[in-house]
């Protein structure tokens, strides 16, 4: 659905996007994380047919950017992190005005459709700029979806909401993946990416990783379980380094911790050896790195060239 090949986008001498290449498949919940001034809102905007890129392209299902870019704006929807409405006019006033613009055939059946969808119906009255936040967001979500986009676009959705706010926007980004549209998602929210996102790209001016959360993981960090013993014994460490799929072995206190590949398998043949050892084993668990953890390591990183 998304397809970019080396897009770039330079300020003057400065590269806010350098050679982007990547895939985002329909229907997918891709997240798109980086620091501040990463380029992140400017990849946004290329690819929504809002600004020129200085090199490379890409496409939007079929259409591709610098040739068809009107259509591809009324093929994409776009939340901004400034959602930009009109105070003064009213909650439905503002929709309408919105999907006039787009053409939308029947204005009143999706204003209606959207209000009801994300519980603003009983305040299409009221003026926009008396809403709270979290409203005035899901208003800003409810237009981005008025002319039933293929591709959505959402800029730092839940950036500044209170929990129960962002908890609301999060259930109904789910529902949106639920019905199968392409949601692009720049977010500072990490565990917000982790829960929505199928696939998500690190980046910062350039691409640094891409991969499902827990496959990031893995690759950073492997898979590390630890086992809590009775006590420790350094002949313990020695017997466990002995095994082939064992990477790594680290003692803490009363505790072995083992970095290996699949601990589903792998786990009850050091149980064993442990015993047999003479250990006394308490029980198992698995350390679960955080998306944070992949994130903050790679964008430390990200001067070093095998990152990429």
């Amino acid at each position: 659905m998304i397809r970019t090949e080396k897009l770039t986008k330079r300020f003057g001498d400065n590269p806010a996007v350098d050679g982007l290449t990547l895939e985002v498949g329909s229907g997918e919940v891709f997240g798109f994380l980086g620091p501040n001034g990463a380029g992140k809102t400017t990849t946004i905007r290329m690819l929504a047919g809002l600004i020129a890129p200085t090199a490379g392209t890409a496409w939007i299902g079929d259409l591709k950017l610098g040739q068809q870019d009107d259509a591809i704006r009324s093929r994409v929807g776009i939340l901004t992190e400034s959602p930009g409405l009109y105070d003064r006019l009213g909650v439905a006033r503002n929709l309408e005005f919105f999907a006039a613009l787009y053409d939308v055939e029947d204005i009143p059946g999706q204003v209606e459709k959207y209000l009801r969808m994300l519980g603003l119906w009983e305040r299409r009255h009221d003026p926009a700029g008396t809403l709270s936040k979290g409203m005035r967001q899901k208003l800003a979500i409810a237009r981005a979806l008025l002319h039933e986009p293929a591709v959505l676009f959402l800029d730092e959705p839940t950036s500044a909401l209170d929990p129960e706010a962002a908890r609301l926007v999060r259930e109904f980004l789910s529902t949106l993946k639920h019905e199968g549209r392409t949601i692009f998602l720049c977010t500072h929210n990490l565990d917000e990416a982790d829960r929505l996102c199928d696939r998500i790209a690190v980046f910062n001016t350039r691409l640094l990783a891409l991969d499902t959360p827990t496959a990031l993981r893995r690759k950073l960090y492997g898979r590390a379980v630890v086992f809590h013993l009775g006590q420790i014994d350094p002949r313990f460490a020695r017997r466990l380094e002995d095994f082939d799929f064992v990477h790594g072995v680290q003692v803490m206190d009363n505790k072995l911790v083992v970095t290996l590949d699949s601990p589903e398998t792998q786990n009850p043949s050091l149980v064993r050896a442990l015993v047999e050892a003479g250990a006394d084993v308490q029980f198992v668990g698995e350390i679960r790195r955080t998306l944070e953890d992949v994130y903050l390591q790679l964008v430390e990183r990200s001067g070093s060239p095998e990152v990429a």
